[in-house]
């Protein structure tokens, strides 16, 4: 140490005399720091030459930023680099379930004064807990991420960068300790669990009261694709307050109105007719609605969009969930589960994960720009087996998540501006979604809420000419309302990965080390 501090002005010591743990120590060494602003390293981290370096450009570009963090990868003791974790933006609940932010972090000394330092209480997470109070501090469009690896870190036999690793199970523990105590500041009843793996937890938040959640399932024909649904949420779901309203739209078998006569016996489900705007109360009312439906086709073709928004404005719930009629429930505390989170106050949307009879992932939550417009995360992966960073099985903050099971408030529709009828089919799960995030709250994907997924069942391909052409009306029409974000990036996914996969590889990206990445973004039409 001797030969370092006393060759080089800027490297300052301290013998302490004792050894303070991790909290203690830190703290004694931001006392003796001057700079603007404070950056922390772990002592098995290599920080990456041009790191400081992209700091400065950070802030100078964003010169409100009171904090900063940036990506990362592991080296290991051959010099070996690995396990690139290109991160989101700031995203609060992804941060609740693990600290992804992690070590190279950089705060404005005078947050960092606000903050008082590092808790002794949660040492081996004191990074952690000091990241859920600067998140309480900050404001969130003044904590910024940089996209690129500016530090690596060291794998060897003590660190907590080897996955499963026993080394140091006190800071997981630690961890769980940090967000509980967040969640009790910002008034949060929240119940934090172990996740998939070490270092990844899960928060299940408490239902308050016993608000009425209406579940709006669009049909047409298919009576045993929305019998095996029905069936499968009178079975198993545990919450008692909901009804369900199927949505007739342009069936044309008989079977399907003689299996309505039978829905409408029970108290919990009412059927409403998107073709004719009347309510089928009874056999009668079923009788004559199929003969009106295959008499005059009022409303032809298949406008989802307009449908949801049909059933949502004759639902009697405070909250709303869009359902296919081609799943399956599989949890059956799902309700509980989205409703603890949509009763917070910013909380717009939660989606769930979906899986296609194979056993693979259908939906694991939906990232903006993959495919040139929106894709689904880990399409096709096995359904138990983990992805990029297991990302599949954590409850994260994302753009969208699918309206095969999008659980919202009821007064979300009327704020946003109602589902867009002009996205008859594509994309307007999106589009509702990206509302939603415009008028400032946080779309959720909870993994732990699952369905079986028998996709486009009952509406089919899209292999006409007609459905084409309209495609790529809902393609165009989608480009022109968000070119911000199909441009710049999804916040919730990174500039690094690739838009051609829906499985987070790294794209091939050349960079300088002099912050100008080269990079030909193609310029839409």
């Amino acid at each position: 140490m001797k030969k370092y501090y006393e060759k080089d002005e800027r490297i300052k010591y301290k013998f302490l005399g004792e050894n303070k743990g991790i909290a203690g120590n830190t703290n004694a060494a931001i006392e003796m720091a001057t700079g603007d602003y404070i950056a922390l390293l772990d002592h098995d981290d290599i920080l990456a030459d041009y790191a400081l370096y992209e700091v400065v450009y950070a802030i100078n570009k964003f010169p409100n930023s009171e904090f900063l963090y940036s990506d990362e990868d592991k080296i290991d003791e051959n010099d070996n680099r690995y396990d690139a974790y290109f991160k989101p933006d700031f995203a609060p609940d992804t941060l609740r379930c693990q600290n992804y932010i992690c070590h190279f972090s950089i705060f404005k000394k005078e947050l960092m004064e606000k903050l008082n330092g590092f808790k002794a209480d949660y040492d081996g997470a004191q990074d952690y807990d000091i990241f859920f109070r600067m998140s309480e501090t900050a404001k969130p469009e003044n904590i910024t991420h940089i996209p690129k690896i500016l530090y690596h870190w060291r794998v060897h036999s003590q660190s907590t960068a080897k996955l499963n690793s026993h080394a140091k199970n006190y800071a997981f523990e630690a961890g769980k300790k940090a967000i509980e105590d967040h969640l009790k500041r910002v008034g949060l009843d929240g119940e934090v669990k172990e996740g998939c793996i070490e270092g990844i937890y899960r928060v299940d938040y408490k239902v308050k009261g016993n608000p009425k959640v209406s579940i709006v399932i669009p049909n047409k024909d298919g009576k045993d694709i929305l019998k095996v649904c029905i069936d499968s949420i009178l079975e198993k779901t545990t919450y008692e307050n909901y009804e369900i309203i199927v949505v007739e739209n342009n069936s044309d078998s008989e079977e399907i109105f003689e299996y309505y006569k039978e829905l409408i016996k029970n108290e919990k489900i009412r059927v409403v007719n998107y073709n004719t705007g009347k309510e089928i109360n009874s056999e009668e009312e079923a009788s004559l609605e199929y003969t009106n439906n295959n008499r005059i086709k009022v409303k032809p073709g298949f406008n989802y969009s307009a449908v949801i928004n049909f059933g949502t404005r004759n639902s009697n719930g405070e909250y709303v969930v869009q359902l296919n009629n081609d799943t399956e429930l599989i949890t059956s505390n799902w309700l509980e589960l989205m409703l603890g989170f949509c009763q917070r106050d910013d909380v717009g949307a939660v989606g769930a994960k979906l899986y296609f009879p194979d056993e693979t992932i259908q939906h694991a939550g939906i990232i903006v720009g993959i495919g040139g417009i929106a894709g689904n995360r880990f399409k096709s992966i096995p359904k138990d087996g983990h992805g990029y960073f297991a990302k599949e099985s954590m409850i994260e903050n994302l753009s969208a998540v699918t309206g095969a099971c999008l659980f919202a408030k009821k007064r979300i529709y009327e704020e946003v501006g109602w589902m867009d009828e002009d996205l008859a089919v594509a994309f307007n799960d999106v589009d509702f979604c990206m509302k939603i995030r415009e008028k400032g709250y946080l779309v959720v994907y909870n993994p732990f809420v699952e369905f079986w997924h028998y996709e486009s069942k009952s509406r089919g391909q899209e292999n006409t000419p007609e459905k084409i052409k309209r495609f790529q009306g809902e393609i165009c029409r989608f480009e022109q309302r968000w070119p911000e974000i199909l441009d710049s990036g999804d916040p919730y996914y990174n500039i690094n990965l690739s838009l051609d996969t829906e499985v987070y590889h790294m794209k091939n990206i050349k960079v300088n080390y002099y912050g100008e990445e080269e990079i030909k973004r193609k310029k839409r039409k």
